[in-house]
């Protein structure tokens, strides 16, 4: 992987050689910087969905590039993704594949498929719905590769028709065009969650009783109040479609559409105890989230064929040392990538020599003294440059 004026880091190569991977630094130093820039290898903006402005290291162009080199069963693929600054209007973001330039970000999902966990989402369960909506949304792209095209369409269809019942615009050709569009993509995102969620309680009702991670159950409320999803879904549309026209001046007056996809929310419960996650410890809430995501995992590398890159972001900080090695078995077991961050090597003891540890202290990358790491040597010599 190469940076170029990405975050804190003006130039950079590094080599990854081995399954794990821990970048381990005080904080500050740039270690989450580095699992971002993996994470811009999918479409959206990354896990800590920052602007391009912000990412761009301070005092240089306003742009930043990464380029990777992605191998897997198929072969070598070349990969860059750059942002240059426009002056005439909002930075844009290029992806090139194999010296081609890809129509969009969405051509990246044919060849890997990233997941991950930040400290950010440990309010998960008590935070706003939104959140827990765009969780369940990445969730469904990462097995289905053209959610994410359906949500930006529909939230541009939502945005015209709530301005046009806020100018008072009661066209109903024109509305009923709009709730047409709205209702066919709103189903079709409900109908994707729904189908994700299925599989994603399978994958967790087949994990073993000795999981050190809590089993989660999972409701979803469509947004589509108490429609029965399992009908063909020309009837859900025509319902939904009926339903919005009907609720045109209600909607007026709320100043927001009060029906569909955008609505959706996503209810966990610690299955042992019976208890809404919402309700339960911190510690168990982490615990349920890190089996919610292992299960995905599992879930993404059945149904893609594509073992997915997992991102961890201070994952070992608050597990003790036998959860710790416990999670670090299992991911062994998914056959994936993992890139980790921690403030000390020694939350990875657990791993032996099957990482590759790497410290970083202020942008600096070089071997970590827990292991003979390889592949930094090319970060140190190019960093600064």
């Amino acid at each position: 992987m190469r940076l170029a004026d990405f975050r804190n880091y003006e130039t950079l190569r590094l080599t990854f050689d081995r399954g794990f991977v821990a970048f381990v630094g005080d904080n500050g130093a740039g270690k989450t910087n580095l699992i971002e820039a993996v994470s811009l290898l999918t479409p959206g903006r990354g896990l800590r969905r920052a602007t391009y402005q912000d990412i761009a290291r301070k005092g240089a162009s306003g742009g930043f590039s990464i380029r990777a080199g992605l191998v897997s069963l198929h072969g070598e693929t070349d990969v860059v993704t750059k942002v240059q600054p426009d002056p005439a209007g909002p930075a844009t973001r290029t992806v090139r594949i194999d010296e081609t330039a890809a129509k969009s970000a969405d051509e990246l999902l044919d060849l890997l498929r990233i997941l991950w966990l930040t400290p950010a989402m440990d309010g998960l369960f008590t935070g706003p719905t939104g959140d827990r909506r765009r969780f369940l949304d990445r969730m469904v792209l990462a097995v289905d590769p053209t959610h994410g095209r359906r949500a930006v369409n529909y939230e541009r269809a939502m945005r015209s028709r709530n301005r046009l019942l806020s100018d008072n615009r009661m066209d109903d050709s024109w509305l009923s065009g709009i709730e047409a569009q709205m209702a066919d993509l709103g189903v079709a995102m409900a109908l994707a969650r729904a189908e994700l969620v299925g599989m994603l309680v399978g994958m967790i009702d087949q994990s073993g009783a000795d999981n050190p991670f809590p089993r989660a159950g999972l409701d979803l409320a469509s947004g589509y109040g108490d429609s029965d999803l399992s009908r063909p879904s020309a009837d859900i549309e025509d319902e939904a479609r009926t339903r919005l026209r009907a609720g045109r001046h209600a909607d007026r007056a709320a100043g927001r559409t009060l029906l569909g996809a955008h609505r959706a929310d996503l209810s966990v419960v610690h299955q042992a105890k019976a208890m809404p996650a919402a309700l339960s410890s911190t510690g168990e809430q982490k615990a349920l989230l890190i089996g919610l995501v292992l299960a995905h995992a599992r879930l993404v590398a059945a149904v893609s064929s594509l073992p997915p890159i997992l991102l961890l972001d201070e994952i070992a900080a608050h597990l003790d040392p036998g959860r710790r090695a416990a999670l670090f078995d299992l991911i062994a077991e998914l056959g994936v990538q993992a890139f980790m961050t921690g403030t000390d090597a020694s939350l990875f003891d657990a791993l032996g020599d099957r990482a590759q540890m790497l410290e970083v202290t202020a942008g600096t990358i070089r071997p970590a003294a827990a292991t003979g790491a390889t592949g930094a040597t090319s970060a140190e010599s190019e960093q600064g440059r």
